[in-house]
């Protein structure tokens, strides 16, 4: 029996300033749900598709910070969620990922798992190879199987997979080479190089075993409680690196990896997405604008340019793949954030020695409702924008309507559903005014109910 796990928990800081921590790159809406489609939708959302038109995606878990939850719930509902209780590199992922199939799902010891990067950007027959791993690892005795792509130009930023011994549907693999320069990569290719894409099948128990060399338990819930206790390592440097029996199986296919703005600005069906204008002069140049305001562009050669609430990029694609490093010592709040039940856009964030405001506006998709929780250093004032909504406050039903004004005082319990796609301006005043002032009770709507029925 085949499983799958699909590693979603990366930060994802290359796409910065579209993507945050509050919204990582594999939850931005921006990919063509089908190339040269203008249907737009997140990463994640495109390769879920894909998983449901193979077959997959009933035996799939999806191994994510806890954090993530709410934005996979929304994207990709009904899907199965491991969240890590904290951040451990793909070796901790992978652990997790093998224990709530084993636990939660039903996979024996004895079953296969196939597991999966969230950002690449292919076709339905790399789905189709990723189910026949199964079959090479079996046949081959390897340790580990994965997937190596043909490579169809000597690219840079990818790692190189270089085979020995082929045989009937698949090689041992020789050595690795991450990230070689143009000229070696060249040579690379020559030799029969493939790249790799992250993509690897082992046998659920060999993984489980590796739990007890830790001295933590093997079953999901109890993995999680001692997950600290993991080394933080990736998956390549703890296994990889000093196993010998690895057998890789080509996809000669079409797939590219999205993990920066040249490869997401190469598969845009638009050169332009927002309020922009291009002029006739520009050449090889994407613009994304997320902002209210225009973006002009005029003699640009070979740029992209994001402009967002969180910051403006104007980069070379020949340089795109810096950002990560370039960005990664801002410490600011998110601007923009997509959670399970709508979105929140930072309006205002001015932080003082007594006294601290944040202001947001919020909107809350039909039908949805946000936690049952309080703030213990801080005050709110909302005023309704648009649509209808009801309020729960201390036990009291208030209906909300545009215009309508509410004061909530600290330590007062509080949630909101919308009757009808909802917004509101949320005003907090106080000594705090982050997220580690935000005491959750519960997010079951139901549960708000019967309390007040108690």
């Amino acid at each position: 029996m085949m499983y799958y796990a699909l590693l979603s928990g990366g930060s994802g800081t290359r796409l910065w300033p579209l993507s945050n921590g509050a919204r990582p790159k594999q939850y931005v809406k921006l990919v063509n749900r089908e190339v040269n489609s203008m249907d737009r939708c997140s990463m994640l959302q495109r390769v879920w598709d894909q998983l449901k038109d193979a077959q997959m995606a009933d035996f799939t878990v999806i191994t994510a910070s806890e954090a993530q939850r709410e934005l996979i719930e929304s994207q990709v509902p009904g899907a199965r969620i491991a969240p890590e209780p904290a951040r451990r590199d793909t070796f901790g992922a992978v652990l997790l990922s093998c224990a709530y199939l084993h636990s939660r799902m039903g996979a024996s010891r004895e079953d296969y798992v196939a597991v999966m990067p969230v950002d690449p950007y292919t076709e339905a027959a790399y789905f189709e190879a990723v189910k026949g791993l199964e079959e090479a690892v079996r046949r081959s005795g390897a340790a580990v199987g994965l997937l190596g792509v043909k490579p169809s130009y000597p690219a840079t930023k990818y790692g190189y997979m270089v085979p020995k011994e082929h045989k009937e549907g698949y090689a041992w693999i020789q050595s690795f080479v991450e990230k070689p320069e143009e000229a070696e990569a060249a040579e690379l290719i020559r030799q029969g190089a493939l790249w790799n894409c992250g993509v690897f099948c082992l046998r659920i128990g060999a993984m489980l075993d590796r739990v007890a060399a830790y001295g933590v338990p093997e079953d999901y819930q109890g993995l999680c409680t001692a997950y600290e206790r993991l080394p933080r390592i990736s998956f390549d440097y703890e296994v990889l690196e000093k196993e010998e029996r690895l057998a890789v199986v080509e996809f000669e296919g079409f797939w590219r990896d999205l993990g920066t703005w040249d490869a997401m600005a190469d598969q845009m069906s638009t050169d332009t997405v927002g309020k922009v204008l291009l002029d006739d002069t520009c050449r090889n140049t994407q613009v994304i604008n997320e902002l209210k305001v225009p973006v002009v562009a005029v003699g640009a050669r070979d740029l992209v340019v994001v402009a967002a609430q969180d910051g403006i990029l104007v980069t070379d694609k020949a340089e795109a793949s810096r950002v990560r490093e370039l960005v990664a010592e801002l410490k600011t709040r998110p601007m923009f954030e997509e959670r399970r039940w709508g979105t929140l856009e930072t309006l205002d964030d001015t932080e003082a020695a007594q006294t601290s405001t944040l202001t947001r506006k919020i909107h809350i998709f039909d039908g949805m409702s946000s936690s049952y929780h309080y703030h213990e250093n801080r005050d709110e004032i909302w005023t309704i924008l648009k649509g209808t909504g009801e309020l729960i406050l201390e036990g009291n039903r208030i209906p909300l309507s545009p215009g309508k004004a509410v004061c909530i005082r600290r330590n007062q319990r509080h949630a909101v559903k919308a009757d009808r796609d909802f917004e509101y301006i949320e005003i907090h005043v106080g000594t705090s005014v982050g997220n580690e002032d935000i005491h959750r009770i519960t997010f079951a709507w139901d549960e708000i109910e019967r309390s007040l029925i108690l």
